[in-house]
């Protein structure tokens, strides 16, 4: 019984005990990263490519910034903050991109979103080089930042560059020596066209629709303004140029800052591109 009574008295001294000390909830400001994944649903912190070269009329577009919030949802609007980080940056503001806006709002009971930034295409510099573009959820609005580095930063390099494919060295007797002009006028005429790279077992499946392309190419060549009242909803143009240079420029008008030259030669009678080079692009 004295046994009994004093179990009794030692579990009400601890029940008391736990009452007194209840620990409080932990509080703290909730955080945001950007949620990019690899193809194995973790954590994806490399560098984002991005080329206008393969969709040339376009002068602009967008790259999506997935956030999530460490926290639970709150019933009210939230604010945060994306900052464009300038030691990781080459872009210029206004020309390459848009300016970030001062905040961002998350809307009420949600936890993820997806903000715009918006890259541009007309440099024409970035024929020959690409820029970075680099940006970081920062301390702002509703949320700290208090997440390692690598997980609220993001960098998208991009430019409108094209390399040489490797199909092209099969079909060098047909299109000539590889020239990234000529490649970027390739895919405006075929509609972004990979010709058959002809190593492959059952190339030869492939082999009249790439020489359908290359006719297609051809006739381009030849005369883009037959190219262009055809496809008159590509939004090309063929311009003369007023320096008194007997110049054309051919450009899409949504991408203004692109332009291809076409230079008269009184030997043969012709207009012809130019290629980066200078010199005539022939097929």
């Amino acid at each position: 019984m004295k046994k009994t009574i004093l179990y009794l008295l030692l579990l009400s001294t601890v029940l008391w005990a736990c009452k007194k000390n209840e620990l409080a909830p932990f509080e703290a400001t909730d955080n945001i990263y950007l949620h990019y994944l690899d193809r194995n649903g973790l954590q994806d912190t490399t560098t984002i490519s991005y080329s206008f070269a393969y969709n040339p009329s376009l002068g602009q577009d967008t790259v999506w910034v997935p956030i999530i919030v460490t926290g639970n949802k709150v019933s009210r609007n939230r604010q945060f903050v994306l900052s464009v980080v300038d030691s990781l940056t080459t872009a210029v503001k206004d020309l390459h991109y848009e300016p970030l806006k001062p905040s961002y709002t998350l809307p009420a009971d949600s936890t993820r979103l997806k903000i715009p930034i918006i890259i541009k295409n007309n440099d024409p510099a970035l024929a020959e080089k690409s820029v970075i573009l680099g940006f970081r959820a920062v301390t702002g609005g509703d949320f700290s930042a208090d997440l390692p580095l690598p997980l609220r930063t993001k960098k998208v390099i991009f430019s409108s560059r094209l390399e040489q494919p490797a199909w092209w060295i099969y079909w060098q007797a047909q299109l000539g020596n590889y020239g990234r002009i000529k490649h970027q006028l390739f895919l405006i005429a075929t509609n972004n066209a990979e010709l058959v790279d002809q190593s492959k077992p059952d190339a030869y499946l492939q082999i009249p629709r790439s020489l359908y392309h290359i006719d297609n190419f051809r006739v381009f060549l030849k005369d883009p303004a037959a190219w262009i009242a055809k496809n008159p909803n590509k939004g090309y143009v063929l311009i003369k140029k007023t320096d008194g240079s007997n110049e054309y420029e051919f450009y899409n008008e949504d991408a203004p800052g692109r332009r291809f030259v076409m230079r008269f030669f009184a030997q043969v009678n012709s207009y012809f591109f130019i290629d980066e080079s200078g010199n005539q692009i022939v097929v």
